[in-house]
């Protein structure tokens, strides 16, 4: 088993060898040999074996001992161009003229180079050069059609270097003619150095390559010595005949499949180039391979994608582009237009980072100067700013139960459906929200009585806090006592009964609450009423606490509403819990006489409200000014006693009204004797209706007896609801 893995491996090693050798020298024959030292030999050219190259003219030798290609004899190849067409090639025999200081010709040689017949000098590489200051260089072909020389003079020494300009001191130059195949330079003097020998004994003629001539090497002492070269740059040419000639002899033609044969610039034969998309070496059968222009995007340009064809390639502009990929694309690209939205969105998200992160400080700055951090620690939920916005639809016009001197208040729903009334301060000064404030929301969120509307919550985000009611549905006493369609006072049992469950509220926050709660705006439009029409003291943005045995506040500001202030609190700026008895009398006035506080009298003319109904009971004229109809002589006395009460409310010394405990246990003894005579009253309409039912059941079937108790039972919940 192993020996067959090691068998495998073998073959497996050998076959890739193979196949990298025969992929390793595309420019070469199978077999032959591609280089020379440091010399690349491309087909047509060969060495080795004479099949290695198309024919002799492009057999050359190398020297296995020293790796030197030769070109011809005396001519070492430097470097062979497919695509140029040229071989670099170094003249170890130049032309030089010696003489000693007498004047005497002491050595002397002319150069003389004939080329193969598919060879030429290259006349737009190469330039003929003479160096020195007693030199004349000519240069001849074999046939005697051409002839050109220089004539280089100086008297004193030159410096020899790349800038020199070569323009006839020092050195001089001229060009050859295309198509020069055979070179006779020969070099003379006119005065044989005798006023130069002293710097310069020698003259120098040579051809070169104008890209790797350096006349530093060429200082004006030189003297001749072996291996000095100069390097040509010789083009050549696959056959010495037209393309059309050639192609039609498929079988001496030189150029491979895929390929395109074209005229050399000396116009002496035709060379073979891969077609546009291929490259290869297009002397060599099919050696001329498809280009992925894609993988070089510096040399084929391309704006678009890029997709590779046989000997081409096509660029599509991107999506939302449209032209020649080739060329250049005009619109915007589906990347930059995603690039540029992708940048929008990401300063968008910044943004709203940074916003986020800055309302969450200010927010977290709002929560602890609102006494946050004590207040969360109290029976009271906290809610966030974003929950009670969501609950009221952004505060909606729509959403608004009201407005009022210390702000707005919204109807909201919070998630779990409870509806909610949120009071929005107006702008207050942030001076103003302080330890007073924070403490008043410590007790009022503490504060629970059936009479009272019940803080749920607050709001600490914002610059000045929101606070979170219990909602009441049917709205404001108020609304009720002056929309004469509402129904809920016609009969003076719900009045007087409203009334003494106001008066319960404020005798709570009075007396009963730790510390005591002077309300400070005492008026209809605060007081509400729930789905079963009960009493409901509301608003306490002008309320004050005060310390157990205080009896009066000294206001900085006068808070409260009109027609609703006590005078002796407009007076003095003593706000005291006779200052809310004052106010209470006057919803008192306005639940009896279904007048405003600041209305003008039923009568038309001018009257202060109070004044009105304190004349109307000097003068025996109560039941003249009421806004519903008494329904026997008890409601009449009851009316009376509730008349005289307020009147004693509004008493102008503040000293000589009733307590709240006083007003609230004298409503609350009314309120019992109103409900003992609707009890006595509705006993004696049940035994008069049982006695009918009675006198019916005996006349009557069945049915009727079920009918007689129907009406019965229709009755009794017409009282319970009236009451």
């Amino acid at each position: 088993m192993i020996l067959q893995r090691r068998v495998f491996l073998l073959m497996m090693l050998l076959l890739v060898a193979a196949v990298t050798g025969a992929t390793a020298n595309p420019d070469v024959r199978d077999g032959c040999q591609e280089r020379c030292g440091d010399v690349i030999v491309p087909y047509p050219f060969g060495i080795g074996e004479p099949r290695c190259a198309m024919n002799a003219n492009f057999f050359l030798d190398c020297n296995s001992t020293d790796e030197v290609l030769w070109f011809g004899k005396n001519m070492p190849a430097r470097n062979i161009s497919l695509l140029n067409g040229t071989v670099t090639a170094g003249i170890f025999y130049i032309s030089f003229d010696c003489y000693n200081k007498s004047g005497l010709r002491d050595r002397h040689f002319n150069s003389y180079i004939t080329l193969g017949p598919a060879y030429t000098f290259s006349d737009s590489r190469n330039m003929f050069t003479a160096v020195g200051c007693d030199t004349i260089g000519t240069v001849t072909n074999k046939e005697g059609t051409f002839g050109a020389s220089c004539l280089s003079l100086c008297t004193r020494n030159v410096i020899m270097s790349k800038d020199n300009p070569c323009s006839g001191s020092g050195c001089c130059q001229t060009s050859i003619p295309k198509g020069l195949k055979s070179l006779d330079i020969t070099i003379g003097s006119n005065y044989n150095h005798t006023n130069v020998s002293e710097f310069n004994p020698c003259g120098f003629a040579f051809l070169e390559d104008k890209d790797s001539l350096d006349l530093s090497d060429w200082p004006l002492s030189r003297t001749p010595k072996l291996n000095h070269t100069s390097n040509v740059v010789i083009e050549w040419v696959a056959q010495n005949e037209t393309c059309e000639g050639a192609q039609a002899n498929k079988s001496s033609y030189a150029c491979g499949i895929n390929t395109n044969c074209y005229y050399s610039d000396n116009g002496q034969g035709y060379r073979c180039a891969c077609n546009t998309g291929f490259e290869g070496n297009p002397y060599l059968e099919q050696w001329c391979q498809d280009i992925d222009e894609c993988k070089d995007p510096e040399k084929y340009t391309c704006h678009g994608k890029c997709h590779n064809t046989f000997g081409d390639y096509e660029c599509k502009c991107s999506l939302g582009m449209h032209g020649d990929g080739k060329v250049g694309c005009q619109g915007f690209a589906i990347t930059t237009i995603i690039a540029v939205i992708g940048a929008i969105v990401s300063l968008v998200i910044i943004c709203l980072l940074i916003f986020m992160i800055l309302s969450k400080r200010r927010k977290d700055k709002n929560f602890r100067e609102n006494g946050g951090t004590v207040l969360k620690h109290q029976r009271v939920r906290i809610f966030s700013e974003a929950e009670l916005t969501k609950a009221t639809n952004n505060y909606d016009d729509d959403k608004k139960l009201g407005e009022g001197g210390f702000g707005s208040v919204y109807k909201g729903v919070l998630e779990d459906t409870t509806a909610v009334a949120v009071k929005k301060s107006k702008g207050v000064d942030k001076a103003q929200m302080n330890e007073d404030f924070q403490h008043e929301i410590c007790v009022v969120s503490q504060v629970n009585h059936k009479n009272v509307v019940k803080l749920l919550g607050l709001c600490l985000e914002t610059k000045v806090p929101l606070l979170v009611y219990e909602f009441i549905s049917n709205g404001t006493l108020f609304k009720h006592i002056h929309d004469k369609r509402s129904q809920v006072l016609a009969s003076w049992s719900n009045r007087l009964r409203i009334a003494s469950e106001a008066a319960l509220a404020l005798d709570y926050l009075h007396s009963l609450a730790d510390p005591p709660v002077i309300h400070g705006d005492v008026k209809s439009v605060n007081i509400l009423l729930d789905d079963n029409y009960t009493a409901k003291v509301a608003d306490f943005g002008a309320s004050v606490l005060i310390s157990p045995g205080q009896t009066n506040i000294l206001a900085t500001k006068i808070q409260g509403t009109f027609g609703y202030l006590d005078p002796e609190y407009l007076m003095t700026g003593n706000l005291t819990e006779k200052s809310d008895v004052y106010s209470f009398g006057v919803v008192l006035v306005e639940l009896l006489t279904g007048e405003k506080p600041n209305s003008n009298a039923k009568s038309g003319k001018k009257r202060n409200f109070i004044q009105y109904f304190n004349s109307a009971l000097e003068n025996n004229d109560l039941f003249g000014i009421l806004d519903f109809q008494a329904a026997d002589e008890a409601e009449m006395d009851e009316i009376e006693a509730v008349a005289e009460l307020a009147k004693r409310c509004l008493n102008s010394i503040g000293a000589n009204r009733p307590s709240m405990k006083e007003v609230s246990e004298e409503l609350a003894k009314l309120k019992s004797l109103n409900q003992k005579s609707w009890t006595q009253q509705n006993s004696d309409e049940t035994e008069h209706l049982l006695g009918q039912s009675s006198q019916s059941f005996r006349n009557n079937t069945s049915p009727s007896t079920s009918q007689s108790q129907t009406v019965i039972s229709f009755e009794i919940e017409n009282f319970t609801n009236s009451i």
